[in-house]
């Protein structure tokens, strides 16, 4: 699944302000989009246990999700061309 964020998204203008860049959390809201898209995952109840964020996404770049696994535990990995801005775990279920 490929995304950018267009230059006018509501949360840019706090974050920051002068140099946008694209907040985490709207990075990992295409994580959890791409695994529905995907038929999988309960419509809640998907939790995040592991999430590390190595480079910034700026408004306008074209990223990529990449999702490795099924119900319920994914790997995911957020690109930029070639350049991994973030990568995790995504789980369903009770906390383990």
């Amino acid at each position: 699944m490929q995304f950018s964020v267009p230059f006018d998204h509501p949360c840019l203008p706090g974050h920051f302000p002068g140099q946008p860049v694209v907040p985490g959390v709207l990075l990992l809201d295409h994580v959890i989009d791409a695994i529905h898209a995907g038929g999988g995952g309960p419509a809640d109840g998907l939790r995040l246990p592991r999430v590390k964020f190595m480079q910034p996404l700026l408004p306008g770049e074209l990223a990529r999700i990449e999702l490795e696994g099924a119900m319920p535990r994914w790997k995911f990995r957020v690109l930029r061309g070639e350049t991994l801005l973030a990568s995790g775990e995504v789980t369903a279920g009770a906390p383990s």
